[in-house]
């Protein structure tokens, strides 16, 4: 164990979880292709993926390859089910949905990033989607800097010092400066833009949602391409979005009482 490493940090198990995250993201793979990727040798490869085998988080296909089982997705649905926010806002998000025609995402921040918790794809051809569970820096996204806009100095101040200085693009904050004056006018105007700067040709709109306590717990947004979301039409959604923020705040803070 290097000396950097924690006295509980358990080698094999990265290595192990490692191996589930590559198979994530192929749709099959052999030991040796596996063993490749990872720096692996075909011995221990093959230890890994026999193991989750045997637990039953991977199979074999009738090539020999390897590929992942439901059983992840199970462990992902039981996670989710957690999140009683989904079941609220759902309402919400499909009034948004029917009217704009444009993607509509619910998040959380779970450290420096921004995770999608539920969508609803625009019925678009042309569209950006993010899946659900995927992350993203937050201060390139209005999902993001809506959360950020309400956490207290103290926490705020660790989320910089902890979060990726690298930009998604040519127009994200690269600054704290830059971050501490966006998130004083969302607080201003009372939600959150994202203007390309996690992905060029795309623009958000994003309010956060608040829980009993007045804690930014989740944020709602409208994500589009740029031709289809210029400023007048995001003026068009501003009175339909601080509306529903307030609706989810109130909703769950109601569910939290009961």
């Amino acid at each position: 164990m290097t000396e950097n490493k924690k006295y509980y940090f358990i080698s094999s198990l990265k290595k192990g979880m490692d191996v589930l995250e590559l198979l994530a993201e192929h749709s099959e793979l052999s030991v040796s292709r596996t063993a490749r990727a990872l720096g692996y040798n075909r011995a221990g490869a093959h230890r890994f993926l026999a193991t989750l085998k045997e637990l039953g988080y991977v199979d074999q296909n009738r090539n020999g390859h390897y590929e992942l089982t439901f059983k992840i997705l199970e462990l992902s649905t039981k996670l989710a089910s957690r999140f009683e926010i989904r079941k609220t806002a759902m309402s919400f998000m499909q009034e948004l949905s029917k009217k704009y025609t444009e993607t509509i995402n619910l998040g959380f921040l779970e450290g420096v990033d921004v995770v999608h918790l539920e969508k609803i794809n625009s019925p678009e051809i042309l569209r950006i989607d993010s899946e659900i569970g995927s992350r993203a820096q937050a201060q390139h996204t209005a999902l993001g800097k809506a959360i950020l806009a309400y956490l207290p100095e103290p926490d705020l101040e660790s989320f910089w010092s902890n979060a990726k200085q690298d930009p998604s693009t040519s127009k994200s904050i690269a600054s704290r400066e830059s971050l501490l004056k966006e998130l004083q006018q969302v607080k201003a105007r009372g939600y959150a833009l994202d203007n390309e700067e996690l992905c060029l040709g795309l623009r958000c709109i994003a309010v956060p949602i608040f829980d009993k306590a007045g804690h930014p717990r989740y944020s709602i947004s409208i994500s589009g391409p740029s031709p289809r979301m210029p400023v007048r039409r995001i003026h068009e959604m501003e009175k339909d979005m601080l509306r529903i923020g307030r609706e989810l705040s109130d909703s769950l803070k109601n569910f939290a009482q009961g």
